[in-house]
């Protein structure tokens, strides 16, 4: 009786309930609306224990995840060093080869860590003690900030360092665009992603410019498409099919999706309501994680993109262990096929 009663409380905990602070999400004539959301009660779940990866698509590898280190907030970066990561770049890691970031809401002039709490457990700060400037890099790079708790924080070039948390292995970089506000560091203080697409500009402008000349335009950061098999659904700025999970919920808010899920389910970034085609304003949002980054909502669900997508148009996650749905026109989600 013992274990199943941790067991229920275990899997209780992987949900993690949120208030909304401030009401009509996603009503009004003025658009989309910024959210802020908070933990309901004491304690701090992040969505690791029992029924963690529960629904997220373990075909997909997502639900294996371990346990975070508890001790990783105190582990020292060492002699640094720059590692090139497909897809990603040359990326800044620590003396272990675990990926560095930096996060959009943090300023580096003065430097300052917008980054606490809940924020803090998934992205822990790497202490500015013990770290070394990597061979061949300006090492007046690295600076240090005092942190809320009394803790001195490895900067780069003004910005404050972290580590992800569901970096398990040396040289991953799953925390790369999570939010549309964690980035890989460069060695530079940089987003390592951006030096890898200006580096690449020169081979691929002429393609890109004749895209520019075929397109007119740019494409719209939301819109509709038309899909043979599901109909309307909502898609973003590359046409990647947006979908929301049914243990979220909009009312009251509540994100199912934390931790081993985000690997495989990627927050989608906010969108301008008036950037939006085909879609009501009035439905379009954001809402604030518990880890600080913002999410786009549509009609007060949190939406996300399927690492399943390998190109756009693709539906692969539609119906996934009856909880994730692509979106239509309407907001409501689309039904998987009887």
């Amino acid at each position: 009786m013992g274990n199943r009663n941790r067991a229920t409380a275990a899997a209780a905990g992987s949900v993690l309930t949120v208030l909304l602070l401030a009401s009509g999400c996603g009503s009004g004539a003025d658009g989309a609306r910024t959210v802020t959301v908070r933990p309901a009660g004491a304690e701090r779940a992040v969505g690791h224990g029992a029924g963690a990866g529960e629904g997220y698509g373990e075909a997909y590898g997502e639900a294996a995840a371990g346990e975070t280190d508890a001790d990783a907030e105190a582990t020292v970066a060492g002699k640094l060093a720059v590692r090139e990561i497909p897809q990603v770049g040359s990326v800044l890691t620590d003396a272990a080869g675990s990926t560095l970031y930096r996060f959009d809401k943090d300023t580096a002039r003065p430097p300052r860590s917008n980054c606490e709490d809940a924020c803090a457990t998934l992205w822990p700060a790497v202490p500015a003690d013990g770290a070394e400037a990597p061979p061949g890099t300006d090492a007046g790079l690295l600076g240090s900030v005092d942190r809320a708790d009394g803790t001195r924080q490895l900067t780069i070039a003004g910005w404050p360092v972290y580590r992800y948390a569901e970096d398990t292995r040396p040289g991953e970089a799953k925390g790369e665009g999570v939010g549309g506000t964690w980035h890989a560091l460069g060695a530079d203080g940089g987003k390592a992603a951006d030096a890898g697409k200006a580096g690449s500009g020169k081979a691929d402008s002429g393609q890109a410019d004749a895209g520019k000349a075929d397109a007119g335009k740019e494409a719209a950061p939301l819109s509709v498409v038309d899909d043979a098999k599901l109909g309307k659904l909502l898609v973003d700025g590359q046409g990647r099919t947006l979908y929301r999970f049914g243990k979220d919920s909009a009312w009251p808010m509540e994100f199912g999706c934390l931790a081993a899920c985000l690997n495989t389910w990627k927050p989608a970034a906010p969108v301008a309501a008036e950037k939006a085609v085909g879609i009501p304003a009035r439905l379009v949002g954001s809402v604030e994680r518990p880890d600080g980054t913002s999410q786009l909502t549509i009609d007060c669900w949190p939406v996300y993109l399927f690492t399943g997508d390998t190109a756009p148009g693709q539906t692969n996650g539609q119906g996934l262990q009856g909880l994730w749905f692509a979106v239509n026109d309407a907001g409501k989600k689309i039904p998987a096929a009887g």
